[in-house]
């Protein structure tokens, strides 16, 4: 979500200046990618990229495509195949073996529905649905053309098409998984990216410490929205911790009525004092949150818990303390990555081993179906 928030952010500059752009999103990939599907990239006509489709290589000549684009003001579908092992003829070094299928939408500032508008609809924090049309036999391309959330929906489909991909983007929705259609309309045939979204991870960080400094700038670096909670007002201070979303000096009872929770909320209970932590804690049990991180040895959660009476297995599942991944962290910064590392494990039901290790492709595909 950081990628479209910084694509959201250009395009409202480039808006100011009254420069053009166009929206060039990875729509399929077939092999190994640096990007998977749903990377985006915002290319204005003055040449600025933001976001990214590859890992540089497709970048310059994706600026080219855009520009056309742009000035022709239609869709373009463009593939960069590399499977025979020669991508330096396409100039783009792509390196990657794979087949990568890009489409570029001019944003026309006219149109209610413009690829841009529907990623400002995804800014809100709730899970949502977006639906991307585009041929690769074709010159058909409608790209960006649906969102859906739990109570809203948003769309220009082709009428022939509406409601069979309303259905596929609410099942999509409930599943909880991108996913890939095909649909007939009239003699052509379209295909669909069908791609859930979550919102970014809210991190709370209980402690407004040295120690917290980092962990909440890397959190912002990530693009998770960052809450600084302190009973302390000499330390909970907007000017320590520049990019947090809100810092807010409060008792553990005064804190939750003023953030909301929910499954992509994260707390890291940091504060060093343990008649904080342990009221905090007691309240995070009878919230949504899926990640509750304490700082310190593990005795010492063992013992709040049993003062709690809250020892439970279940409340074990989602609890982390000792707080972090065990990379051999030291310094503050070290353990920032360690803690991050495993957030980001949680809430992406992953393993954290070492990718070599891993038997199968490093990405998740999303799933194919017609």
């Amino acid at each position: 979500m950081k990628e479209i928030s910084d694509i959201l952010k250009a395009y409202r500059h480039a808006e100011n200046q009254q420069i053009r752009s166009a929206l060039a999103t990875v729509v399929k990939v077939e092999g190994s990618s640096y990007r998977r599907p749903g990377a985006r990239m915002l290319v204005t006509e003055d040449g600025m990229l933001t976001g990214a489709i590859s890992g540089g290589c497709l970048e310059g000549d994706a600026l080219k495509k855009a520009l056309s684009a742009i000035h022709q003001q239609e869709n373009k579908l463009v593939t960069y195949d590399t499977t025979d092992e020669d991508d330096a003829k396409f100039g783009v070094q792509l390196g990657c073996n794979g087949i990568v299928h890009i489409l570029f939408e001019p944003i026309d500032v006219s149109s209610e529905l413009n690829p841009i508008r529907f990623l400002q609809l995804l800014a809100e924090r709730s899970p949502a649905v977006l639906v991307t049309l585009f041929s690769s036999f074709q010159k058909q391309h409608f790209g960006t053309s649906l969102i859906y959330k739990k109570n809203e929906l948003h769309s220009k489909v082709p009428s022939g098409m509406g409601e069979k991909i309303i259905a596929d983007a609410e099942n999509a929705f409930n599943d909880q998984t991108s996913q890939f259609k095909n649909y007939v309309l009239g003699t052509e045939q379209i295909e669909a990216f069908i791609e859930f979204l979550q919102p970014p991870v809210s991190l709370v960080i209980a402690g407004a410490g040295n120690d917290a400094q980092p962990l909440a700038e890397m959190a912002y670096l990530l693009g998770w929205n960052v809450t600084i909670a302190d009973g302390r007002p000499m330390h909970a201070t907007v000017n320590r911790f520049p990019h947090a979303n809100q810092v807010l000096i409060a008792k553990p009872s005064q804190l939750l009525p003023q953030i909301k929770t929910d499954e992509q909320t994260a707390f890291v209970l940091m504060t060093h004092n343990y008649n904080y932590d342990i009221e905090l804690l007691n309240l995070l049990f009878d919230t949504k949150a899926a990640y509750i991180g304490t700082l310190g040895p593990r005795k010492k959660l063992i013992r709040m818990l049993d003062e709690l009476g809250r020892n439970t297995i279940e409340n074990a599942s989602r609890i982390y303390g000792p707080v972090g991944l065990d990379i051999g962290a030291e310094t503050a910064e070290e353990i920032a990555i360690s803690i991050l590392a495993e957030i980001k494990t949680v809430f992406a039901g992953a393993t954290a081993s070492s990718l070599k290790e891993k038997k199968v492709p490093i990405h998740h595909h999303a799933n194919n179906s017609n």
